[in-house]
């Protein structure tokens, strides 16, 4: 790897994630605000549930890697509580396993270092007629409903509070916007721009009230390399230089400490 080391954030889950790298994707947001401060990982597979991501779980996060991430945000949920097919086959899992499938990957997670920090994030809703429009048929007989979700989001926030875990309901978050059904999703089932700043907006608010130590928020962060140095550009008195390590871009001002206000 590239040095020097920087803590790590890791996004794990599903299409979710995957696609949070996109121009105004949510990961893609992280990882504008972190830089020079932290790595973010992407670790997305579209398509896939908990039972999926307990395959592969120790090959994600190996318990003897040199380096254990500093925070793993988890992401899985809305694959799981689609609807079973007639087959057998598909993505569904029932939300008693689900909720033990998570509590697995929790525990597991929570072994690889005391300083590994954890957020899961619940299902988001879903527009329903929206995914009939981008989809077609592809949902047939493995319905998608934003029933579901909800109930799969209350049930991982149950377990969560339980087990004092940090969880984001995003099935609530999201919903608090009146035109969310349009707004904050693509196809209805994935975040555009708006829908992502609230993903954001509720990771951040998190991380920041956590009371975590060392923090992991944003600004409060360390800058790599922030020492002042003779190269960079020169004041109007000509003597010194002008040292921007930690000078926050115009466009990031949105998302200081002022400005984060929960959707929740």
């Amino acid at each position: 790897m590239v040095g020097p080391g920087r803590p790590q954030f890791v996004l794990f889950g599903s299409s979710i994630v995957q696609q949070s790298f996109i121009d105004g994707g949510w990961g893609a947001i992280l990882a504008d605000l972190y830089d020079r401060k932290a790595d973010i990982f992407l670790r997305g597979y579209s398509g896939w549930n908990s039972r999926r991501a307990l395959q592969v779980l120790h090959q994600v996060f190996p318990r003897d890697a040199d380096i254990q991430p500093s925070l793993v945000i988890v992401y899985f949920g809305g694959n799981d509580a689609m609807h079973p097919h007639p087959s057998g086959l598909g993505a569904h899992v029932p939300l008693r396993e689900y909720i033990e499938n998570m509590k697995k990957i929790y525990l597991h997670l929570k072994s690889l270092s005391e300083k590994t920090r954890i957020i899961f994030l619940t299902s988001p809703p879903l527009n329903v007629a929206m995914i009939r429009e981008h989809f077609g048929s592809a949902h047939d007989n493995q319905i998608r409903s934003n029933e579901s979700c909800g109930m799969y989001a209350d049930a991982l926030v149950d377990f969560c509070q339980q087990s004092n875990i940090k969880v984001i309901n995003l099935w609530k978050a999201i919903q608090q916007r009146e035109d969310w059904a349009t707004a904050c999703l693509t196809d209805g089932i994935h975040f555009s721009r708006e829908g992502s700043e609230i993903v954001v907006k509720e990771i951040l608010k998190v991380i920041k009230e956590a009371g975590w130590e060392p923090s992991l928020y944003w600004t409060t962060m360390p800058n790599e390399f922030a020492e002042d140095s003779p190269y960079y550009m020169v004041r109007s008195d000509g003597k010194t230089t002008f040292n921007v390590s930690n000078g926050i871009s115009r466009w990031k001002i949105k998302w200081t400490g002022n400005e984060i206000k929960s959707k929740l």
